[in-house]
């Protein structure tokens, strides 16, 4: 059996991961949309969707999938494409709920693959999977320059919370609670750190140590 499912579609960091396992065998495939088809132009005309089913097109053909093969697909939008793909070449699937033994390998996937865009694995944890958007924000305002360019430019909160009025200041910390979002290292009782305080859905605070460039 085939299944076939994504991880990272609803992260504002990244593109999205699509996976596909083989059950029987653990074969497993997944490659990333790449985040330049999120920005405003690709995500409006939806190329996102068509390079999915080029990826499906891409594990096929890796995993040798065989016409009586049963292939079971995620029923999200995320696949629209794919259905209509697989209806135009006689394909059969089903759709269906994708969990365990592909949702938690596909969704560890995606973990890596944001960690090599900079985002710190406990920081992932405190998003609470799959990725909360304000929190993620934190820390995209954390290195704005830098980090704006991971995200999903196209989608309307992007468009909404992108431009934010931004203070920055510096000040002492006085506990052992913090850390740098930016190095994402503790930063020690009575450091000298930078601030950054924003507004949102609710007020931000972010401390930076003051030596991080």
């Amino acid at each position: 059996m085939i299944l076939i499912d994504d991880a990272g579609s609803g992260s504002l960091v990244g593109g999205t991961l699509i996976g596909l396992l083989r059950v029987e065998t653990k074969e497993f495939y997944s490659e990333v949309i790449p985040i330049k088809l999120y920005n405003q132009n690709n995500f409006e005309k939806k190329h996102y969707l068509s390079y999915t089913t080029d990826i499906v097109k891409r594990a096929f053909k890796h995993l040798n999938v065989e016409k009586d093969e049963n292939v079971h697909i995620c029923r999200g939008y995320m696949f629209d494409d794919v259905r209509k793909y697989f209806a135009e070449n006689n394909i059969l699937y089903e759709d269906a709920k994708i969990e365990d033994p592909l949702q938690s390998l596909i969704e560890g996937s995606f973990e890596d693959y944001v960690v090599t865009l900079g985002l710190p694995r406990n920081y992932i944890k405190f998003t609470k999977y799959p990725f909360h958007f304000h929190r993620l924000l934190r820390w995209i305002y954390a290195d704005y320059t830098n980090r704006s360019k991971l995200c999903k430019t196209g989608w309307k909160s992007w468009q909404k919370y992108s431009n934010l009025k931004v203070k920055t200041y510096t000040d002492t910390v006085y506990t052992n609670n913090y850390y740098c979002l930016k190095c994402g290292k503790k930063i020690n009782r009575s450091s000298s750190v930078k601030v950054i305080e924003y507004v949102s859905n609710m007020p931000n605070t972010i401390y930076l140590h003051k030596t991080c460039p």
